[in-house]
């Protein structure tokens, strides 16, 4: 089984939104059972007295549109322990790579990526917190989540390589 964390600042805008766009593109191929997919954050700023915020409410309304649910997501925090768990760990921008890379302390097995790096057009994934443009933000996160599929072997775990 292939793990993959999407990770982002606050676990409410982009990375539930690549969390449940790859379940649903996994799940469309019939290979929802050769992974586990979730997401995190970088920060604990929406996260209160332990209970994590539900993913912002523009982001879950585009979602649905698409057809995607993605109900009883709550935020939580990236922990050190995640980089042993998970094969990849995708960010959406270098704030949140550098935020990873302190968290894990190091990237020694490689797995700390962008997500548009799984595309032809690499560079970050804009925040909808900030620009209010989920549309341009969900087109990335799907062709992002597309280039990961595309990317990955059928069945089996990811190949790791040193740097």
């Amino acid at each position: 089984m292939i793990k993959i964390l999407f990770v982002c600042h606050g676990n409410i805008c982009r990375s539930p939104m690549a969390e449940f766009v790859m379940k649903d593109l996994l799940s469309k191929n019939g290979r929802e059972f050769e992974f586990e997919i979730s997401s995190a954050a970088t920060s604990t700023e929406e996260i209160w007295n332990g209970i994590g915020n539900p993913v912002y409410p523009p982001a879950k309304k585009l979602l649905a549109k698409k057809g995607i649910n993605c109900d009883g997501k709550r935020a939580r925090q990236m922990t050190r322990s995640d980089y042993d768990y998970y094969d990849l760990l995708i960010g959406m921008d270098n704030w949140n790579i550098r935020n990873m890379l302190r968290i894990t302390g190091g990237d020694p097995d490689g797995k700390i990526k962008m997500l548009l790096d799984f595309t032809n057009r690499p560079g970050e994934v804009a925040d909808p917190w900030y620009s209010g443009d989920f549309e341009t933000t969900y087109r990335d996160v799907l062709e992002g989540c597309e280039g990961i599929l595309n990317s990955l072997p059928l069945e089996g775990k990811v190949a790791r390589h040193k740097a």
